[in-house]
C-alpha cells in the first residue's frame, strides 16, 4: 500500500489521501498544508534545562559523599566507615563519644561546648562496662602506640595497659587518651546512644584509681538523642535509606510494574469482559495488604516494628521513635483509603458496565496494532536509566557539604599522641557546612526530575494517541502497516513536530505543581501558626489557597489529559491547541 494514497497517508503527515467528495470543499482532507516544528523556543529551553541538569549534578558528584548522609565524623574530621580516613575506617562506621562529660556539658544552656566539639571516634560496636572491672576505649594507636588498626580492634580498643605514667595520668584527668567506660551504649542509626545508668562497679573502680568526677545526670543520654533526631539529621536518613533500598526499588517500582501492566494489557486483548471487575478486585486486595502490611510494622499485629534503616547495625528500635509516630499516622491513612476504596467500588458498580465497553474498543485496537503492547517498555527504559541518575544525583546533592573545623570557644585539652603530650589548641571537632547554594541546587533537581518526567510521559501519550489515530482513520481497512508503522510514524511525527509542544506543556503542568505544592505548604503553616489560624487574614488566605488549589488541578488534569492527545491531529501551534 503506498503511503500517499492508503489510509495511512494522511495520518503519516505528508498531504492528503482521502479527498473531499467536493473538491470545492477546504476541509476534506486531513491535512492541507505542510507540517513543521512547532514550539521550538520551548524545545531549545528543555536542552538548556539537560545541560543545566548535567552541571548541576556534576557538581554533586564531585562534591558530595553518600556516607555523610548515614555515617556520623570523628574528631578528625573522617566520616566512620569510609576507607578514605586516616586511619582507615572501612569496617568502624559507629559514632562513639569517648569524653562523658563533654557530652553532658554540651547539653548545659550556659555551656560553650557543642556536640560536635566533643570527642568522637569511630568503632564497630558501641562498648559496655565490664562486669567485674573497669573497661577503656583508648584512641586510634599512632604515636609511641605500637599498634595496629586490627590489633586494636581486637583488644576491644583498650590498650590503657601499654601507657606511660603521663598517659595514664592524663587519662585519669578526662584528656585521653584512654577514656573509661561508665555508661552503657546502644547503637541509634550509627551512634553510641549512652544510657543514663552507670556502671556501680565501673564507676568505683575509676574512682579507686583517683579518677576525676564523672557527671551522672539525664541529660547525658538526651543530649545525643536530640541530636540523632534533628530534623536535619531525620530527613538525611530517609534519602540515605533511598540509597540503600535500591534493589528494592528496582524490583517493586521498576521491573513488577513492567511485568504487570504487559499482563494487563494482554489482559485486556482475551479477556475483556472481565477485565474491569478483575481490575476492582485486585485494587482493592492490594490496598488491604498494604494496609494489613502497615499495622504489622506498626506493631498493631504482632511485634513487628519497622526498622528504618536498612543494613547490618539495627536501630534502636524499643523506643518510641519519631519514625514510629509517622508509621502510625500513616497506617491510619491507609485504613482511610481502604474503606473509601471498597466504598467506591460499590458505587460505581453501574460504570464498570459503561467502561466493559469501551474496553472492548480498546482491546480491538490492541489486537489490530500489536505495537501498543510492546511501545511502554521505551519510555519506561528510558525513566528507568533517568531515575537511577536522579537518585544518585540526589544522594551526592544532599552530601555535598563541605567537612570544615567548627569555630568553638570550648577550653579543653587531650592527650596528642603524634606530639606526646597534653595538646590545648585543637578542641573543636568537624561538622558538614552548607552553603546556601546547596539548597537551590537541590530545589532545582527535583523541579528537574517532574519536568524530564511529565516530558518522557507527554512523548508517550502524543505516540501512543497518534498510533490509535492512524488506526481510526485507515477506516477498518486491513493494511500491514497497522500493527507496526503506526507507532513508527507517530514517533517520527511527534520527534519532528511536536516535541516543542510536549516540553511546554511539560513546563506547564510542571510550573502548576510547584505553584500547588508551594500554596499547599503555606496553607499547612497557617493552620499550625493560631494567630494566624484565627485572625481574619488568616482564614482568608487560607481558604484562597484551597480555592486556587482546586482550580490549579482542575487546569492540571485538563491539560495532561487533552493537550497530548490533541497533538498528533494539529498542525498549529500548541498555544492554540491549549485554548
Amino acid at each position: 500500500m503506498a503511503l500517499g494514497g492508503g489510509p495511512l497517508g494522511a495520518i503519516i503527515g505528508r498531504y492528503p489521501s482521502f479527498a473531499a467528495a467536493d473538491d470545492q470543499d477546504p476541509g476534506g482532507g486531513v491535512i492541507r498544508h505542510d507540517r513543521k516544528c512547532r514550539d521550538w523556543p520551548f524545545l531549545l529551553l528543555f536542552a538548556a534545562f539537560w545541560v543545566a541538569m548535567i552541571v548541576n549534578s556534576s557538581f554533586g558528584f564531585n562534591q558530595g559523599n553518600p556516607l555523610r548522609l548515614t555515617f556520623g565524623l570523628d574528631y578528625k574530621g573522617n566520616i566512620c566507615g569510609s576507607r578514605h580516613g586516616d586511619p582507615d575506617l572501612r569496617e568502624l562506621d559507629v559514632r562513639y563519644w569517648m569524653n562523658p562529660n563533654q557530652v553532658y556539658q554540651s547539653g548545659l544552656k550556659s555551656s560553650h561546648i557543642d556536640l560536635p566539639d566533643a570527642k568522637a571516634i569511630c568503632l564497630m560496636e558501641c562498648p559496655l562496662p565490664a562486669e567485674d572491672g573497669l573497661n577503656f576505649v583508648c584512641d586510634y594507636p599512632e604515636g609511641d602506640i605500637r599498634l595496629s588498626i586490627d590489633d586494636w580492634i581486637d583488644r576491644d580498643y583498650d590498650y590503657f595497659e601499654f601507657l606511660t605514667p603521663d598517659m595514664r595520668n592524663s587519662s585519669l584527668q578526662l584528656q585521653g587518651p584512654c577514656y573509661p567506660v561508665i555508661f552503657p551504649s546502644v547503637n541509634v542509626y550509627w551512634s553510641c546512644q549512652f544510657i543514663a545508668r552507670a556502671s556501680n562497679v565501673s564507676l568505683k573502680h575509676w574512682q579507686q584509681m583517683g579518677g576525676v568526677s564523672i557527671d551522672e545526670n539525664m541529660l547525658i543520654d538526651k543530649t545525643i538523642h536530640n541530636a540523632i533526631n534533628s530534623k536535619s539529621a531525620v530527613l538525611k536518613r530517609y534519602v540515605a535509606d533511598i540509597g540503600k533500598s535500591w534493589p528494592v526499588l528496582l524490583l517493586c517500582g521498576g521491573f513488577l510494574p513492567l511485568v504487570l501492566s504487559v499482563i494487563w494489557l494482554l489482559m485486556i486483548r482475551y479477556f475483556v469482559a472481565g477485565m474491569p471487575w478483575i481490575t476492582v478486585v485486585v485494587f482493592n486486595a492490594l490496598v488491604i495488604s498494604v494496609t494489613m502490611f502497615f499495622y504489622i510494622k506498626a506493631g498493631w499485629i504482632g511485634h513487628d516494628p519497622l526498622t528504618v534503616v536498612i543494613g547490618e547495625s539495627d536501630p534502636y528500635v524499643n523506643i518510641g521513635g519519631r519514625e514510629i509516630n509517622h508509621l502510625h499516622a500513616a497506617s491510619v491513612l491507609m485504613t482511610i483509603v481502604m474503606i473509601l476504596a471498597f466504598l467506591t467500588s460499590i458505587a460505581i458498580a453501574r460504570r464498570i458496565l459503561v467502561a466493559t465497553s469501551v474496553l472492548k474498543v480498546a482491546a480491538k485496537v490492541i489486537g489490530e496494532v500489536h505495537a501498543l503492547i510492546s511501545f511502554p517498555t521505551v519510555p519506561f527504559l528510558i525513566l528507568a536509566i533517568f531515575y537511577i541518575f536522579w537518585f544518585s544525583a540526589t544522594l551526592h546533592l544532599f552530601s555535598a557539604g563541605q567537612v570544615i573545623r567548627n569555630d568553638c570557644n570550648t577550653d579543653c585539652c587531650s592527650y596528642d599522641l603524634k606530639l606526646g603530650k597534653v595538646n590545648c589548641d585543637s578542641c573543636c571537632g568537624y561538622s558538614i557546612h552548607y552553603t546556601p547554594h546547596i539548597g537551590i541546587a537541590i530545589l532545582f533537581h527535583f523541579f528537574g526530575c517532574y519536568w524530564a518526567t511529565q516530558f518522557f510521559i507527554g512523548c508517550s501519550s502524543t505516540v501512543i494517541a497518534g498510533s490509535i489515530a492512524s488506526y481510526y482513520w485507515a477506516r477498518g481497512e486491513v493494511s500491514h502497516d497497522i500493527p507496526f508503522r503506526t507507532v513508527v510514524s507517530s514517533l517520527k511525527r511527534m520527534v519532528c513536530y511536536s516535541l516543542g509542544s510536549v516540553a511546554l506543556g511539560s513546563l506547564i503542568v510542571s510550573i502548576i505543581e510547584w505553584l500547588r505544592f508551594i500554596l499547599e505548604t503555606l496553607r499547612r503553616r497557617l493552620k499550625f501558626v493560631d494567630s494566624a489560624h484565627d485572625s481574619w487574614f488568616g482564614k482568608t488566605v487560607s481558604s484562597s489557597s484551597q480555592c486556587c488549589l482546586g482550580c490549579i488541578d482542575w487546569t492540571l488534569k485538563s491539560v495532561n489529559r487533552n493537550a497530548y492527545i490533541r497533538l498528533p491531529s494539529q498542525g498549529k501551534d500548541s498555544s492554540r491547541l491549549l485554548r
